[in-house]
C-alpha cells in the first residue's frame, strides 16, 4: 500500500511474510498465491506491498539463478504483489517448533550473515518495482549479548563497514540504493535505539541505519517521542519501521494477570519481559522466567516481547502497547518530512497465541492480517498521509 505524505514523499506500506515462513524457493511462491494474494484481495486493492522474508536457502537459490529469481518476479506481479523491503532478522528455520535463541544466529560477528545480508540486498534491487529506487533490509542488531566479546564486537564492524561499500557498489551497479537497518530488540547487543548510536556511528555509513520496531521500544520501556527525536538528530539513518504491539501488564502481581500472562508463554519464540521500576528497567530473557519467580518486581509493570495483533487488543486484564506505536507512528511520519519511507507491519506470532485466540485456517488468518492493514492505513490518514491507488 502507497500514501502520500504532505512533502510529496511516497510512503509504503507492508506485511511481513515471516508470518508465513517457508525455506524454499516453492515454498515462498506458494504463500504467494496462497496466503499475500487473499489478503490483497480482502482489501480491495490491485496492489499490495509485503515485506518478504527470505530464508537462506531460498535466499541462495534466488541470489545464483537469473531464472528463479525471473520466477519470484513474475509471481509479485501475477498477484498484485509488490516488494520495496525485506526482512533479513531471521536466516532459517523461524518455522520449526523452536526458534527461541537460534534466531540470533549467525550473528554479525559470523561471515554467513554478512554474505546472506548482501545477497539479499541483491534480491531486493531486482525486485524493486519500476518505479521505484530505493529499498531496505531489517537485520539481527549485531547479536546476543552474552556470546559478544570485544573480538567479535570488533569483527562486526567490520562486516558492517564491508556491507556498506557492497551497498554503494550495488547502487552503482543497478541505480537502485538498498540500506539495512539493524533492528534493535531486548537482550540484544542493542538492545534500545539509543544502543544504536555507538556502533551505527562508528561504522559511518548512510546505508546502513536502524529499523524501529515498535513492539521492541515498547518492551524496553522506550520513551517513543525521545528515542525517536534522538535518532532524527544524529546522522544514523531511521531505514524502516515495523509497526508491532507488545504485551502490557499493568499489575502483574494480581493471580488473574498472572494466569493471563501464562497464556502467552509458549515454546516457540522468547519472549523478553522487562518491568519498569523506580531503579530502571529490569528483565529476563523469556516470560516463563518471569512467571516462575525471577529478578522482576510484581508491583510494578510488565511488558513482554510478544507481537500482539494491532487491531485486537488482549481481553482485560491484559492491554497491548498500541498508543506506544501511534506515539511512533505520529513521530515516524507526522512531522513535516517522514523519518522513513518503510513501514512493516509484523506480527509474526499469530499461531503462538493462546489457543482461544489462534486464527482457525488460512482465511481467518488472512482477515486477521487484513485487519491489521487496516488499521495500520487509517492511522496513517489520521496523520494527513492520502492513500494512493
Amino acid at each position: 500500500m502507497r500514501f502520500r505524505h504532505p512533502d510529496g514523499t511516497t510512503v509504503h506500506l507492508a506485511y511481513c511474510t515471516n508470518v508465513h515462513p517457508a525455506e524454499t524457493l516453492d515454498g515462498v511462491l506458494a504463500q504467494l498465491r496462497g496466503h499475500c494474494e487473499p489478503v490483497r484481495r480482502r482489501l480491495g486493492r490491485d496492489r499490495l506491498g509485503i515485506g518478504l522474508w527470505l530464508a537462506h536457502d531460498a535466499a541462495r537459490a534466488v541470489d545464483t539463478d537469473p531464472a528463479a529469481l525471473r520466477a519470484l518476479r513474475q509471481e509479485l506481479d501475477r498477484r498484485g504483489l509488490e516488494v520495496v523491503t525485506l526482512n533479513g532478522f531471521p536466516y532459517e528455520g523461524f518455522g520449526a517448533d523452536e526458534v527461541k535463541y537460534r534466531v540470533y544466529k549467525p550473528d554479525w560477528a559470523d561471515r554467513e550473515r554478512l554474505e546472506y545480508t548482501t545477497a539479499l540486498a541483491r534480491i531486493l534491487a531486482a525486485l524493486l518495482p519500476d518505479d521505484v529506487t530505493e529499498g531496505s533490509v531489517s537485520t539481527l542488531p549485531l547479536g546476543w549479548r552474552t556470546t559478544w566479546t570485544p573480538d567479535r564486537a570488533e569483527a562486526g564492524r567490520a562486516a558492517l563497514r564491508t556491507l556498506g561499500q557492497r551497498l554503494d557498489s550495488l547502487a552503482e551497479l543497478t541505480g537502485r540504493s538498498v540500506r539495512v537497518g539493524l533492528e534493535p530488540e531486548p537482550g540484544c547487543v542493542v538492545e534500545t535505539t539509543a544502543d544504536a548510536l555507538a556502533p551505527l556511528g562508528s561504522v559511518g555509513h548512510p546505508r546502513v541505519g536502524v529499523c524501529v520496531d515498535t513492539c521492541h521500544l515498547a518492551t524496553s520501556f522506550e520513551d517513543p517521542a525521545t528515542a525517536l527525536d534522538t535518532l532524527a538528530a544524529s546522522p544514523v539513518p531511521v531505514v524502516k519501521a515495523q509497526l508491532s504491539a507488545a504485551l502490557h501488564a499493568e499489575h502483574p502481581g494480581r493471580p488473574e494477570v498472572r494466569t493471563a500472562l501464562a497464556g502467552f508463554a509458549e515454546p516457540r519464540f522468547l519472549h523478553q519481559t522487562r518491568a519498569l521500576t523506580d531503579a530502571g528497567v529490569r528483565g529476563t530473557d523469556d516470560l516463563p522466567e518471569a512467571l516462575a519467580g525471577g529478578p522482576l518486581p510484581a508491583d510494578a509493570p510488565w511488558r513482554a516481547h510478544f507481537h500482539v495483533p494491532l487491531h485486537a487488543s488482549p481481553t482485560a486484564p491484559l492491554t497491548s502497547t498500541l498508543p506506544v506505536l501511534r506515539t511512533a507512528l505520529a513521530r515516524l511520519v507526522g512531522g513535516p518530512r517522514p523519518l522513513t519511507r518503510h513501514l512493516e507491519v509484523e506480527t509474526y506470532t499469530w499461531q503462538a497465541l493462546p489457543p482461544g485466540l489462534r486464527p482457525r485456517g488460512r482465511d481467518r488468518l488472512a482477515d486477521g492480517i487484513a485487519a491489521e492493514l487496516t488499521l495500520a492505513r487509517d492511522l496513517l490518514t489520521d496523520l494527513g498521509l492520502k492513500e494512493l491507488p
